[in-house]
């Protein structure tokens, strides 16, 4: 997520009865999990890549009452290669050559389809999403400056070194200067503040989020955004209150927000509100996020609720079995078995 490390895990200490190995290998999981959990889960929940960068819309009462609901369907959408593909402000990944993309778990009922890819003007439209639902994605090419410097904006942010940052920082000044429409306008000035976070110009990220309100009052994302600079500041009690005013403002769905609040927790040994904050992360990423498990894993683990935390890491190793955490996942999860079964984890 080339992103600045926001949260720092002291590793709580072990049970005595756990061995130098194992208390070794719980302390490099943990410490590979501080840098990358947050590198990939912010990641993706952000630009191109990384986080979402639109506004929460009004959702109608029939919308709203699907949120809860844990129904799925496989759907397929057809669009223009290489675009990006939300479901309400949760991506689920880019099209393929052909234009396609097969989302095998998306939310049942009424929500809104977003679609961007470079060079067209981005897509939004209302869908019933349906059992096997097949639709088309009509984007429409654009010339318009704003909106391209925007795209160029975010396509640098996502590659995340350097003179990318700062061509993004660029850019998306450039986007906000040519007075853009309203959504690109919201989008850049959060696209902004996440820039400007990672390279610890805090102040001048929370003046971008506070434009950004100006321009989308009552926003959610903005709010998520605002915990994130917080927390970069120390400011545990402030980040706290952003986080939860965003998901009130989302209506109960921002799982940027809740993973936060589920780092927050697990910082001051609250593991229960920690596992209750992630698992409704979880629920609401639809697998879209293989991290969030790992996450999640680790805050049953430290209440010491092992088999839960065995299931957890399972479903990072379903779900990412070759990704950077799986081996150090893998190499604890027979121990945590052991402890599952009341069994002695000391080595011969």
């Amino acid at each position: 997520m080339n992103i600045k490390i926001i949260f720092q895990r002291t590793p709580t200490k072990p049970a005595s009865f756990i061995a130098p190995r194992t208390r070794s290998l719980r302390h490099t999981l943990r410490c590979v999990c501080v840098v990358a959990c947050f590198i990939a889960f912010l990641s993706s929940i952000s630009t191109a890549q990384r986080r979402t960068t639109r506004a929460v819309s009004p959702r109608t009462p029939a919308t709203a009452s699907t949120q809860t609901s844990t129904a799925t369907r496989s759907i397929t959408i057809r669009t223009e290669p290489a675009t990006a593909v939300w479901i309400d402000d949760i991506r689920y990944g880019t099209t393929d050559a052909s234009g396609t993309i097969i989302i095998p778990k998306a939310p049942a009922g009424r929500h809104t389809l977003r679609a961007r890819a470079m060079g067209f003007t981005e897509h939004t439209q209302p869908v019933v999403i349906t059992p096997n639902l097949a639709l088309n994605a009509r984007l429409t090419p654009t010339t318009d400056a704003a909106e391209l410097a925007f795209q160029r904006a975010e396509a640098a942010r996502e590659k995340g070194d350097t003179p990318s940052v700062q061509a993004a920082i660029e850019n998306y000044r450039r986007a906000i200067s040519l007075r853009p429409r309203p959504a690109i306008l919201f989008a850049a000035h959060i696209g902004l503040a996440r820039t400007l976070a990672d390279t610890a110009d805090y102040a001048g990220a929370l003046e971008q989020v506070d434009a950004a309100r100006r321009a989308r009052p009552n926003n959610a994302e903005a709010s998520a955004v605002e915990g994130r600079i917080l927390l970069s500041q120390n400011d545990t009690d402030g980040a706290i209150a952003a986080f939860n005013r965003a998901i009130r403002e989302g209506r109960g769905i921002q799982p940027e927000a809740l993973t936060g609040l589920g780092r927050l927790y697990e910082e001051r040994g609250d593991h229960a509100q920690s596992v209750v904050a992630f698992k409704k992360a979880v629920a609401q990423l639809n697998d879209t996020e293989p991290v969030l498990y790992q996450l999640l894993g680790s805050a049953h683990e430290q209440a010491e609720q092992y088999k839960e935390a065995v299931a957890a890491y399972e479903k990072y190793l379903q779900l990412a079995p070759n990704g950077r955490l799986a081996p150090a996942i893998a190499s604890v999860i027979e121990q945590l078995r052991r402890q599952a079964n009341g069994e002695s984890v000391l080595q011969p």
